[in-house]
């Protein structure tokens, strides 16, 4: 899964690498290094300029809200549980079927957190303790240090209770898009007894979309199901390292560079 990421990049960065043709300074957002669900974040996404003389797709950084709202959603309210979308029944699933024929995005990010899930826990919370143990975060990040592109959806969703100029009468929202874990070894070789692969951290992972696919992932013009789940395929293997970070992220409240801080083992009484 992808519940917490980290996305510090400047626009005009993301711009030059996504080769960004439109956006602006209402647009920015301040590095934030713990993104939770329901916060704004990037999305780089190909759309036609609205009220535009040409037709033609325009590519666009845009801020969006992280937990999608389905335009035939009711309220809003349940978009907190939608920020993520399996790629193994996205294409089907009511919820996103139509964002994923037409409204495909990249959300940039530094990499994203993953909380173990170790055979200690896991039979703890079969036994049904109460009490959990602590859980050892992971930072997950391209091994080259290069964005990661992670695939995504967006939707748009209209507040029938608000007038049509009123600012907030529309959402934007978007998913991102998960798959199974890599169970390759990793780039980096692990500290001792660390994970020697992303499935040995948890078994799923974001969907990382390596340069080649970008174009085609963003393309609104590509609607054939077939095709577009061609694009789903796992990005190749080994390109990916992860590293311990501080249990101080577990709190969204905590926000900061030291967040991405390596430490040279898993705290004391964390797992794994």
């Amino acid at each position: 899964m992808c519940g917490r990421y980290a996305s510090s990049r400047r626009p005009e960065d993301l711009a030059g690498v996504f080769e960004i043709e439109k956006w602006g300074a209402e647009e920015s957002l301040e590095p934030d290094y713990n993104v939770a669900p329901t916060k704004e974040v990037y999305a780089v996404l190909d759309r036609p300029l609205k009220d535009a003389d040409s037709p033609r797709p325009v590519r666009q950084l845009r801020k969006l809200k992280w937990g999608l709202v389905p335009s035939w959603a009711k309220t809003p309210e349940g978009g907190a549980r939608m920020i993520n979308a399996r790629a193994e029944t996205v294409y089907e699933k009511p919820s996103y079927r139509r964002a994923f024929a037409a409204r495909r995005c990249i959300l940039p990010a530094d990499g994203y957190y993953e909380w173990v899930t170790a055979a200690q826990e896991r039979e703890l919370e079969v036994e049904g303790r109460k009490k959990r143990p602590r859980k050892q975060p992971y930072f997950v990040l391209p091994a080259d240090g290069s964005v990661f592109a992670m695939a995504g959806l967006y939707e748009f969703w209209r507040d029938r209770t608000l007038p049509d100029d009123h600012p907030q009468a529309w959402w934007v929202t978007c998913s991102v898009i998960t798959t199974e874990a890599e169970s390759t070894p990793l780039a980096v070789a692990p500290a001792e007894g660390g994970p020697h692969s992303l499935a040995d951290i948890h078994p799923r992972m974001p969907l990382m979309l390596t340069p080649d696919r970008w174009d085609a992932w963003l393309d609104p013009g590509r609607t054939d199901p077939d095709g577009l789940r061609e694009l789903l395929a796992p990005p190749p293997p080994g390109l990916m390292r992860a590293y311990p970070v501080s249990t101080a992220v577990s709190n969204v409240r905590n926000n900061g560079p030291e967040l991405l801080k390596e430490l040279a083992a898993p705290e004391e009484g964390t797992l794994f």
